[in-house]
């Protein structure tokens, strides 16, 4: 397969053909938003805290990690058409719908910033780069947290979690276990295995243009860390492929 052009356009790159798989891209996110709100529904209304032990509090709150950045990723895909590339209105309702449950974000302004991110990766006008000093994973995860912190998106989250408190009896603990801690980790766990590890300056620097690399793992590891998306130069170089079709695009350079 050819993977040599590095354009986050999607009519730029030829559509991707989902009628080879089982399920197509638009059936695959809205089965992902779907576990998503089944199991925050379930989570905050049926789990008492006080009565299950930390342990499995642990294992939900993981679970509900991984099913936020499922959110996150199904909105990526939209923004590179991946999800209806011939419908683009329903791609982007389906991005943004996915944005908006995964913490009350813009589709509008996380797709701009992520685009201008393909077109400049790991460079001064990368939003998603470190500040050219602080390149740790900590700095720099909260250099990337700053570009994307909103007061009045707290706000928001703040009202809807006081709402649904007030109004449906839903308990604090459950939303901040459930809702608030899940959607944390999520951020770190896409900015570790999706931007700091693929675009951190290798020994010897950057060995080609998209200036990323690709970390390969075992299949289902590689799905648990973050939805393929270690395949990071298959990414870059195709990035109208959605997740679940990254490993089939392993190149090695």
């Amino acid at each position: 397969m050819n993977l040599t052009s590095e354009n986050s356009d999607p009519s730029v790159h030829p559509v991707f053909d989902d009628s080879k798989i089982g399920m197509t891209g638009v059936e695959i996110a809205l089965l992902v938003i779907i576990i998503w709100a089944l199991g925050f529904y379930f989570l905050v209304n049926s789990v008492s805290v006080k009565q299950t032990s930390l342990g499995w509090v642990g294992v939900m709150i993981l679970w509900q990690t991984f099913i936020c950045t499922g959110l996150f990723i199904t909105a990526h895909d939209a923004m590179h058409g991946a999800i209806l590339p011939k419908h683009h209105q329903i791609n982007h309702f389906i991005g943004s719908l996915a944005l908006l449950l995964y913490g009350f974000f813009s589709y509008d302004e996380i797709s701009k910033k992520h685009l201008q991110h393909h077109h400049a990766p790991a460079s001064e006008a990368d939003p998603d780069f470190h500040d050219g000093t602080h390149k740790n994973a900590i700095a720099w995860y909260i250099c990337f947290m700053q570009r994307y912190w909103s007061w009045w998106r707290l706000a928001v989250l703040l009202t809807a979690y006081a709402s649904m408190h007030s109004f449906l009896n839903i308990a604090y603990a459950n939303l901040i276990l459930f809702s608030a801690v899940p959607t944390i980790l999520s951020s770190i766990q896409v900015f570790y295995f999706g931007t700091f590890l693929p675009h951190r300056e290798p020994i010897g620097g950057y060995q080609n243009t998209s200036r990323a690399q690709s970390i390969y793992r075992p299949l289902l590891w590689s799905f648990l860390t973050c939805y393929h998306f270690g395949y990071h130069q298959e990414h870059h170089l195709q990035p109208n492929t959605p997740w679940w079709k990254l490993p089939s695009l392993q190149f090695i350079s």
